[in-house]
């Protein structure tokens, strides 16, 4: 249990913790609406805001959440506006942050910041960023319960949900900035490149497993918790990049199970 001797770790499995929920939270609605690829766009979107962050002086994880909703907004615009190729959308901003973030990487040299949110550093976060994350988090979580039911009924049956009355641009706006806030947080812990990842394979594999959609957001928060607490004990016995260690554990967990399922 020596594991727990030093502040920075037990700060790392606060802060993972509370990430392991929201990510699933925020990943099932992306996944159901068949935009999985807006995970990676809205992570590449991140680095653009570090870069910018760095070069404006202003804290990068900041600059990374600021980065984020604006592409997440930019999505929803581009897919209203070409509703017959949705997925554009995600291609077009994808291609805009990585232009700008290699823009403006070349003219900070504080390439160490740049470095940690490619590859996730959660056991070096400063002590706002911390806070950052506690705060964002809590917001998170308490929004997506006010809109838990009106979100259910916007993904399954959107025609039924405006009959209703349900507001249904204001609850994606409200999905879409939760699922950018929650991205940009997630960058600095366990990497942009891989944050994606951690997004989608919990919740494929508790689709997998689960039969209603409250069990496989309860089963896929399980995982999530399950992968993060796993990969830090084993990041920090052998001394290894956290945020590639819990992916790669997510990614052997929806193995072993799609090949028992299949049995």
């Amino acid at each position: 249990m020596e594991i727990f001797y030093y502040d920075f770790m037990r700060r790392a499995f606060l802060v993972g913790g509370l990430l392991a929920i929201i990510l699933p939270c925020v990943g099932m609605p992306i996944l159901l609406k068949r935009l999985s690829a807006m995970g990676d766009t809205l992570a590449h979107s991140s680095l653009a805001g570090v870069a910018i962050g760095l070069c404006l002086g202003i804290n990068p994880l900041l600059g990374s959440i600021i980065a984020c909703i604006v592409a997440g907004l930019s999505i929803e615009f581009i897919r209203n506006k070409l509703k017959s190729y949705q997925e554009i959308s995600t291609v077009i901003i994808l291609a805009t942050s990585i232009g700008l973030a290699g823009i403006f990487t070349s003219f900070t040299n504080n390439s160490n910041s740049i470095s940690s949110y490619l590859f996730g550093s959660i056991v070096t976060i400063s002590d706002s960023e911390f806070y950052i994350v506690i705060v964002i988090s809590l917001l998170v979580l308490l929004t997506y319960k006010f809109i838990y039911t009106k979100l259910y009924l916007i993904i399954f049956d959107v025609s039924n949900a405006k009959i209703l009355g349900i507001n249904v641009k204001f609850i994606n706006f409200i999905v879409t900035v939760l699922s950018a806030t929650a991205i940009s947080v997630s960058a600095k812990t366990i990497g942009s490149l891989i944050v994606s990842s951690l997004l989608i394979i919990p919740t494929i594999c508790a689709m997998q497993i689960a039969k209603t959609y409250k069990n496989t957001l309860i089963l896929s928060i399980i995982l999530s918790m399950t992968f993060v607490y796993l990969g830090l004990f084993i990041s920090y016995f052998y001394n290894l990049k956290p945020g590639s260690v819990i992916v790669l554990l997510s990614v052997i967990c929806l193995i072993v199970i799609i090949l028992i399922k299949k049995k």
